[in-house]
């Protein structure tokens, strides 16, 4: 089984990490931590640079579990590459980050975390970052 985060180089992308790296080492399970963006934007806030990999691939390493960054970048949003995730692989859980929006942002900006929370055909943790 593998726990799937949701990962954003941001302080929700940071604790969805946080959790699901507790959640891995507690269950014994695979770990698989997706940053995937469209490219249509150059200056995507959701896009994780090399430095930002390193950062995570290194904290992955000093955990011990069997895990995995990848990256996405092919065209394609966030929700497609996460629910093509959960289909084809053996997904027990994704986590997400979620940040504090106002009801009219939520309704004009939308959201990846609630599009992920509806699509995929697994359960769904959703985590806020400390402030």
């Amino acid at each position: 089984m593998t726990i799937l985060v949701a990962y954003a180089p941001n302080p929700e992308g940071r604790a969805a990490l946080e959790s699901g790296i507790e959640i891995a080492t507690q269950r014994g399970e695979r770990l698989l931590v997706v940053n995937a963006v469209s490219g249509e934007k150059q200056d995507d806030p959701s896009f994780a640079d090399a430095g930002e990999v390193e950062a995570v691939e290194k904290r992955l390493a000093a955990t011990g579990l069997a895990a995995e960054f990848k990256g996405f970048v092919r065209g394609r949003n966030a929700v497609d590459e996460i629910v093509e995730l959960t289909e084809t692989m053996d997904v027990s859980l994704v986590v997400v980050g979620l940040r504090k929006r106002s009801p009219v942002g939520k309704l004009l900006l939308g959201s990846v975390s609630r599009d992920i929370l509806l699509s995929v055909p697994c359960p769904v943790l959703a985590v806020k970052a400390k402030h």
